[in-house]
């Protein structure tokens, strides 16, 4: 029997995170919280049926969460999702596209979503509430740590690790062996090639993202 996920932000990663879940057939979809002026909307068929105060009310019960907000320039208000459903004793669940390949000998911790065609290699760990969109690429033995968001098509080259709260922009490369630090943005299409300080900042090449 599935289990039944509650999905914590309606936006448009909730448009993918949900298409994920169906393709997975894990868990069955009771529901999305969002803004209070949102309930009663729907998502993909799917009903906004709260906002943040009704997370205790449906942590009590034998559920799964996923937090199905995106983050850019920073994790903060997924982190603080993340702890209040941990306060009321909820649980994270970690979502996998049948589509992806995900290597036997990785870690991917919960609450962690990973995209269609994504690839995570061997030796790869993966923190806690990690986005892993479609198409990236995360080589041997890279270390991601919390909150890390990986876009479209982006790659981390092996050995490469990121501290927690990063972003890293579609189609951007991290060369092997970099060290990124915690709370850093990477734009699309940057490629980093030196360790970068925590709270770095680097631009899209082509705009102000």
């Amino acid at each position: 029997m599935k289990k039944t996920i509650y999905l914590v932000g309606g936006g448009g990663h909730c448009v993918s995170a949900i298409d994920i879940i169906e393709q997975e057939d894990k868990y069955k979809i009771g529901g999305i919280i969002d803004l209070p002026d949102r309930v009663g909307e729907k998502v993909l068929g799917y009903e906004i049926i709260g906002d943040d105060s009704e997370i205790k009310k449906y942590a009590k019960t034998d559920n799964y969460f996923l937090i199905t907000m995106g983050q850019i320039k920073t994790c903060k208000k997924r982190r603080q999702l993340a702890e209040m459903i941990s306060a009321f004793g909820g649980r994270l669940a970690t979502v996998i596209s049948p589509l992806a390949y995900v290597s036997k000998h990785s870690r991917v911790g919960s609450g962690t979503i990973v995209g269609h065609t994504a690839t995570i290699a061997a030796g790869v760990s993966i923190g806690m509430n990690c986005i892993i969109n479609t198409k990236a690429v995360i080589e041997h033995n890279v270390k991601l740590g919390d909150y890390c968001h990986i876009s479209t098509a982006a790659v981390l080259n092996g050995e490469s690790k990121l501290e927690n709260g990063v972003f890293l922009g579609s189609n951007a490369m991290v060369k092997h062996d970099v060290r990124i630090g915690e709370g850093s943005v990477i734009g699309a299409g940057v490629s980093v090639f030196q360790d970068l300080p925590a709270k770095s900042y680097l631009k899209c090449k082509v705009c102000s993202h």
